[in-house]
């Protein structure tokens, strides 16, 4: 598991999956998260806005496998 630093106290899901390298665009952050792969703290959540804090983890489910990253 990757621990991703963070500039401010908080930053968006859709933001954080971008700096994290768990999805490559914009685009594909929206698609993961409005699919349903993108968990935060163990639990789904479809909301691209959801503020994330330092600790949070979040886990992508793809065909290939999941992957995942901490809020630091």
């Amino acid at each position: 598991m990757d621990h991703v630093e963070i500039s401010d106290d908080i930053i968006r899901l859709g933001q954080f999956l971008k700096l994290a390298n768990l999805a490559e665009s914009g685009a594909q952050a929206r698609e993961l998260i409005s699919d349903g792969e993108v968990s935060v703290n163990g639990e789904v959540d479809t909301r691209r806005g959801r503020q994330l804090h330092k600790g949070d983890v979040i886990v992508v489910d793809s065909p290939a496998g999941s992957t995942s990253a901490t809020v630091s």
